[in-house]
């Protein structure tokens, strides 16, 4: 019988092509930009998806603290976090918190956004947030990425 065979095929590290992408966060809406990020980080863009492999990319986003949140949000959303102990639970603002450190409002948003796995965290170590246009990741000659282009 003369059939054709079709088997699918699953990436692997060993197979897997990692590129490294710049993204400028200026004037960006907080959420669509996390969401897109979360979606390269995991590889979803890529015809070689396979879910349980880091088959993304890795992610340079710059100018953090240029990024925008719609409505009150920069008030009126609250990060909360606690120390363990009775009593200690702290509540800060996406205001306060780009005033101490800008590039945490764009982790917090992209790690939300990837699985609470060993995966997630792995994937998370792919991605690196700075404040300001300079990144120390010349050597790996990263491509721009043109967030419009990515349709999730």
């Amino acid at each position: 019988m003369d059939t054709l065979s079709y088997k699918t095929v699953s990436a692997n590290k060993a197979t897997v092509q990692k590129e490294w992408l710049v993204v400028d966060a200026t004037d960006q809406i907080l959420g669509r930009l996390a969401a897109k990020v979360a979606y390269v980080l995991r590889g979803k863009h890529k015809p070689s998806f396979t879910p349980h492999v880091d088959c993304g990319d890795n992610v340079i986003i710059i100018n953090a603290e240029k990024i925008a949140l719609t409505g009150n949000k920069m008030v009126e959303k609250q990060y909360v976090s606690h120390s363990g102990y009775p009593g200690g639970q702290r509540m800060t603002t996406p205001e306060e918190l780009l005033r101490k450190k800008p590039f945490a409002v764009v982790e917090n948003a992209v790690k939300g956004m990837l699985p609470k796995s060993r995966l997630g965290r792995e994937l998370f170590r792919n991605l690196h947030v700075y404040v300001g246009s300079e990144h120390g990741h010349e050597a790996q000659k990263p491509k721009v990425l043109d967030l419009n282009s990515i349709k999730e």
